[in-house]
């Protein structure tokens, strides 16, 4: 397997990604998804989202948070923490593993230059919630390569559908 970069997020039809450091609905077959997605690679939050996790490290994968916040302490010494994208970059080179970039916002943007790919849930519904995938995002630098949907069923309230994305040879 060649590692990437990937950016990581589900959305509703307006771009919100977050409420109160949340996710505003409850998909399982999308978590489900995320889990088989990142599983044994290596994940990347801001501490923001961290915090909103409740601190929670997820099962077999590494946890990186990026904070600007020199004294953060994450509570788990497994937690690996950084102050810059240059820093998380480097240690990057040194992995064999994938980084996957879960958000929030401002992480998404910071690495903006640097992703490889994207999978991106769109979700076909409209929520209230605070927080919004980037609107300066160039989605022109990518092109859609697999789109898979998933029906509402019992167990998830809403359609969505996962689109993979890949950045476009220069």
């Amino acid at each position: 397997m060649t590692k990437k970069i990937v950016a990581i997020w589900a959305q509703d039809e307006k771009g919100l990604i977050g409420k109160n450091q949340t996710l505003p609905w409850h998909l399982p077959a999308d978590l489900q998804h995320f889990k088989e997605t990142t599983l044994h690679q290596a994940i990347l939050m801001g501490r923001v989202t961290f915090d909103g996790m409740g601190k929670r490290l997820l099962p077999k994968r590494i946890s990186l948070i990026l904070t600007k916040d020199e004294q953060y302490e994450a509570g788990d010494e497994r937690a690996l923490v950084f102050h810059s994208v240059e820093d998380v970059l480097a240690w990057y080179e040194k992995q064999d593993c994938s980084l996957y970039i879960i958000g929030g916002s401002q992480i998404f943007t910071a690495f903006e230059a640097v992703l490889d790919e994207l999978v991106v849930t769109d979700i076909q519904e409209q929520f209230e919630g605070d927080t919004y995938f980037s609107t300066s995002f160039d989605w022109n630098a990518f092109e859609e390569v697999a789109s898979n949907f998933y029906p509402k069923d019992e167990k998830n309230a809403y359609d969505f559908t996962v689109r993979r994305w890949r950045r476009k040879e220069l």
